[in-house]
């Protein structure tokens, strides 16, 4: 059996690297926005729910870059007779 492509894991952070960042400064915004004395639990719950959102994003977009990669692999359906593309 073939197995489906594989996307370089390279490609995949380059792709990600401006969410990255802005989700590396949602963090520290969370931090600096705690009460003085209070850092940790001042701002541990934001913290907690801005990597839980980001978590989410990077999954979803990795498996849809397995997706894409999938489809890409597959040549794209030939013109029946009467000049319509096959499913159509």
């Amino acid at each position: 059996m073939d197995h489906s492509p594989q996307v370089p894991p390279e490609e995949f952070a380059a792709s990600m690297r401006e969410e990255m960042e802005k989700y590396l400064e949602q963090v520290m915004e969370a931090v600096n926005q705690a009460p003085d004395g209070d850092w940790i639990s001042g701002s541990e719950e934001k913290v907690r729910d801005i990597a839980a959102a980001m978590r989410q994003r990077i999954y979803e977009q990795a498996v849809q870059k397995r997706v894409d990669a999938a489809d890409a692999a597959f040549p794209p359906s030939a013109p029946s007779d009467d000049g319509q593309a096959a499913g159509e």
